[in-house]
């Protein structure tokens, strides 16, 4: 991967907008839910071996934990006739389970209606509700109002609100395989799976997929987002489904996959953070989330199933990492990751924030203070982990073609394995990851906090991570020096693994170490009332905040960095 980075807006590789899949989608709308609706009906009635005892269980286990929900975790986002309908619900069971003029044909009948209202209701919680002139005015707000902010930032004077002598390309990078998959989501499906650091991931990828002249995405965002005003405009603009991770039973939990698995085969390109979640240590996520990523497995086979063997039929893999020198929700998210690693021994502390006005206030700070983000796109992968070429063949270890659709054959046809796919979505899943760090580009902020963070620990090295957040302030200041030789020790072996494929850095890391300190400490956690890493008034680097200290630091976890200290 190269230094060079997007400086335009590409050509839409669609220029119809009435040929958009997720138009035609929309278009759509009531027939797919109900589709959605029936087959995740079916599937729920497939892993309970039609047995109406099972799905009497399953029924009253999902009836309790959603009144439960509703009670005890309300959102402002939740329908407003939540209640009524699980007292709907109880009703109808209460009424068929002591029916005694019932047979077990009957019985189980009874059962699979009142399953069918709540994957229907599910189906049609989950949909998009895209529309293509609110995704036009949206990507033009997200651009206009970006590009204004960063001009204001960079250019002096009144005239500033209005010039256009920085383009929001010149802020945030896009780099790697722009060319590549471009080519592929003209061939066939794509789906991207990028890393999950913010909550302003989602608005950036839309406009990034924007950029690259690609029709809109569907991809699964948190309901809880939608509670943010500003956030529910641009996440039904842009083609959001709505994910609900309160909801943990069978039958929304199958709902959803019908959801991706039918929306990829529709050719709607997709997107979704395999983490499942942002990352709350901020860390590369390692594990990850796999129900949907094996969506992807199931709505191949089903294409290969349906004949359709041409590349037409293909779904590509594309991994995507975001950088940022600082993460709004940081104190929040490591928070989350100290007091559930550390229970007892952590104690929680909540400031999070969560309004429209507040995600405003980080924008504007963010534009002003002139940090970058890189966006980079990795290598297309098939559903298998194999990288493919520019005309979308699966290539082996040694480049030479393979057929994915022999991976599917047994007994010289295609079946349905769950166990078989079931692997295949651990092998995706581990190849993900092993792309995440490889196209992971290395900013100052990083070095200096892992650097920073490191030394601190070495000194105290009986210390583990609850006692080292505690330590009072004369045992965390490192002589600039010492610090100095350090960061060169960790930039050295960074440039070995780059030059070895296994990790990338961004242009501002080509300058001189003091320069590449300086600019590190400027820009982590630049927006944290309490400062992640400093230079104090006698030249010490030292941290007002050990754990936000650790949160940065962990971005370059996974490269075997520790060992050098």
């Amino acid at each position: 991967m190269d230094d060079n980075y997007i400086k335009h807006r590409y050509a839409p590789i669609i220029p119809s907008k009435d040929e958009w899949p997720v138009v035609k989608l929309a278009r759509e709308r009531r027939e797919f839910v109900k589709k959605v609706a029936d087959l995740a009906e079916s599937r729920v009635l497939g892993l309970t071996g039609k047995n109406h005892e099972i799905l009497k269980e399953e029924l009253e286990t999902t009836l309790y934990r959603e009144k439960l929900r509703v009670k005890q975790n309300p959102w402002a986002v939740d329908p407003y006739d939540e209640d009524s309908f699980w007292n709907e619900v109880r009703s109808s069971l209460l009424q068929v389970n002591t029916d005694l003029s019932l047979d077990k044909n009957k019985r189980f009948q009874a059962y699979q209606k009142i399953l069918h209202r709540i994957t229907s209701r599910y189906a049609e919680e989950i949909a998009s509700n895209f529309k293509a002139s609110h995704y036009k005015f949206t990507r033009s707000v997200v651009t206009y109002g970006f590009s204004r902010l960063l001009n204001a930032a960079r250019v002096k004077g009144i005239k500033s609100i209005f010039s256009n002598q920085y383009s929001l390309q010149d802020k945030i990078q896009i780099t790697g395989q722009t060319d590549q998959i471009r080519d592929l989501a003209t061939k066939g499906t794509i789906v991207m799976v990028p890393t999950h650091f913010s909550n302003l991931d989602s608005i950036l990828i839309g406009w990034i997929i924007s950029v690259l002249g690609m029709p809109p995405f569907i991809y699964g965002a948190g309901l809880n987002l939608f509670n943010i005003s500003i956030f529910a405009y641009f996440m039904n603009a842009l083609g959001a489904y709505k994910v609900d991770r309160r909801k943990k039973n069978l039958m929304y939990l199958e709902t959803l996959k019908t959801y991706s698995k039918e929306a990829i085969q529709f050719g709607c390109h997709s997107l979704f953070f395999p983490g499942g979640t942002r990352s709350r240590s901020g860390m590369i996520e390692s594990k990850l989330k796999l129900g949907l990523l094996s969506t992807a497995i199931e709505a191949q086979r089903a294409n290969f199933q349906n004949g359709i063997n041409d590349i037409s039929g293909k779904i590509f893999i594309v991994p995507v990492t975001i950088n940022y020198h600082f993460v709004l929700e940081a104190p929040s998210l490591i928070r989350d990751h100290l007091s559930s690693t550390g229970q007892e021994r952590y104690y929680k502390e909540n400031d999070e924030f969560s309004t429209s006005y507040k995600i405003f206030k980080f924008l504007l700070k963010f534009f002003t203070k002139g940090s970058d983000i890189s966006v980079s796109i990795g290598r297309a992968m098939d559903v298998l982990g194999n990288y493919v070429d520019q005309d979308g063949n699966s290539l082996d270890k040694r480049g030479r073609q393979i057929d994915t659709r022999d991976y599917f054959i047994s007994d010289g046809k295609i079946t349905v394995d769950q166990q078989r796919e079931e692997e295949y979505t651990h092998m995706l899943g581990k190849r993900i990851v092993e792309e995440f760090h490889k196209i992971n580009r290395v900013f100052s902020s990083h070095l200096v906090a892992f650097v920073g963070f490191e030394l601190i620990k070495a000194k105290n090295n009986k210390l583990d991570i609850f006692d080292l957040i505690r330590l009072p302030e004369e045992y965390i200041s490192i002589s600039y020096e010492e610090f100095k030789v350090a960061c060169q020790r960790v930039m050295d072996r960074i440039l070995e693994l780059k030059a070895q494929g296994m990790i990338d850095i961004a242009p501002h890391m080509k300058r001189t170490m003091d320069e590449i300190i300086t600019h590190g400490i400027d820009n982590v956690g630049m927006y944290h009332a309490k400062r992640p890493l400093i230079r104090d008034n006698q030249g010490y680097i030292t941290t007002e905040d050990m754990s936000l200290l650790y949160f940065y630091h962990n971005r370059l976890h996974g490269y075997g960095l520790e060992k050098l200290f």
